[in-house]
This record gives C-alpha cells, structure tokens and sequence, in this order.
C-alpha cells in the first residue's frame, strides 16, 4: 500500500445515536466524512430533520457528507420514484451531500424477465443521470448480491451506465458483502466511487444463506476476504472512502463501539500496511 487508508463511517454503524453524537463519533475516530441514511425510524432523514441542521452539524465539525442512502428500488421508474428522487436530491444539496447511492429491486416477487429488468435499469438510470446534473450530485449505483436481486453485478451496472453516456455522474458502490455474495471476480476499480466495508464471522454458513444482520465489523475472523478485496481495489487506482457499513445489532448495541471500531481500523491498517 502507498497511500493511507480513508475511512467513513456509514449511519448504519449507529443508528441509535443522536447526529450530533454519530458526527463526534467519527471525530473521536479521527474520521472525517460520513454517509447518512433515509431508511432509519426516529432519526434523520427520515424524522424530519430539516437539511440546514444536518448540513451545520457536519459544518462545524469539518465533516464531509459523502452521500445518503439511498432511493431504492431506483430501477423501477415512475412518477412516485421521479418525485422521490427529486425530494432526495433537493435535500442532498441543502445539507451539503455529495451524492445519492442507488440501490435496485431486491424482491423474490419480482417476475420481470432480464431484457424487462434491463430496459427498467437503462430507462431509470437514464432519468437519474438528468436530475443528478441538475441539482450538482454524483449517484452511486450499488448491486446486491442477494439472488433475488434485480442487479446483482457489476459488469451489468457498468454496461448500463456506459450505455446511456452517465460516466459523468455516475459511479459504483463496491460493497465486500454484495461483491462476495455475487461471485463476481471483475473489481471496476477505475468506475469505484464508494466502497461500503463489513465483515462476516462465526459459523460456516453458505453464501446465500447470509443476509444483512450477519455483518459485522471487519476483524482477523473476517471469512469475506475483505482485506483481498481492498488491497485489489487499491492497485487499481481506487482512492475514496472506506465507509464502515455493518448492519448487525450486535455492533449497534455494544457499550465499547468506539473502541471497536479502532480494532477494525487497525487491522485493516497493519493487514494492509
């Protein structure tokens, strides 16, 4: 490794605390940028949190708002997602975020053939792309590598983009739990804009038996390889954020989070070095 590695800190690390406890969270972690969330009860967006407050917040503490997460399903467009996506992207600008992420369909029920699904994402990218230049906000379109998922690979998302002439405003997530799930071996490093980190551990289970509650943070047990996968992106040229993204109630309701967070950050740190 050449260069340091840069952490964030994705809301899901801490959906209980306060914003102003989460922002002195990453400053306590010498942290300097954050992505917030608009699908957790009681806390901002989704309690009303005016966007001047948020974007203040972060202000004051020198925080970077990476992105909020995310309008979803964003491969099915209508005028409902249309008038979504415009709210959202009208309150990325207010509060000072860089950008969306884009998640697709991740419904078992979803009975539309691959040409269908593909139309769909080609068609919604294509809308997206046009409201993201208009408000100055990058998208991060994020595959799931659940099976029931809609775009569980790269390789399709980039096809997408590339197709419809939106490199310029959107990029990937690359997500070491989507990534391992989906079995795909191609990196994209080059069209990374955002890398969300967890960590599986304990019991052998098979890949598609893990859902998002298994992920934890990123230690010497990790069976995702994320270290492999970081190093890989580093080679080629990925230079962003690593934003910790563990969904596990475990991690959310430990007393010593901070502490655990710093083990994470070191390990990956010396597993890296």
């Amino acid at each position: 490794m050449t260069q340091p590695l840069r952490f964030a800190l994705n809301r899901m690390v801490a959906p209980h605390l306060p914003l102003a406890d989460f922002l002195d969270l990453a400053l306590a972690l010498k942290i300097d940028a954050v992505e917030l969330r608009n699908d957790l009860k009681g806390v901002e967006i989704e309690d009303g949190t005016p966007p001047e407050q948020v974007r203040e917040l972060c202000e004051q503490r020198g925080i970077r708002l990476l992105s909020i997460n995310a309008l979803y399903p964003f491969d099915l467009w209508d005028e409902q997602r249309r008038q979504r996506l415009l709210h959202l992207a009208g309150y990325a600008r207010a509060c000072g975020a860089e950008g969306l992420v884009l998640c697709p369909l991740n419904d078992p029920g979803d009975r539309r053939s691959a040409g269908q699904r593909a139309q769909g994402l080609a068609a919604a990218l294509t809308r997206i792309a046009e409201v993201l230049r208009q408000h100055g906000l990058r998208g991060f379109v994020e595959p799931l590598g659940f099976a029931e998922c809609a775009l569980r690979d790269k390789r399709s998302a980039v096809d997408a983009i590339r197709a419809v002439g939106a490199l310029d405003v959107l990029s990937l997530v690359h997500d070491t739990f989507h990534h391992t799930l989906a079995g795909e071996p191609q990196l994209f490093a080059e069209l990374t804009g955002l890398v969300h980190l967890s960590g599986v551990e304990g019991p052998p289970l098979p890949l598609a038996a893990l859902r998002d509650g298994h992920r934890v943070l990123v230690g010497a047990a990790d069976r995702l390889g994320n270290t492999t996968q970081i190093a890989a992106l580093l080679a080629g040229g990925y230079r962003g954020y690593l934003s910790f993204e563990p969904f596990a109630a475990s991690v959310h309701d430990r007393p010593d989070l901070q502490q655990a967070l710093e083990r994470s950050i070191r390990h990956l740190r010396q597993a890296l070095a």
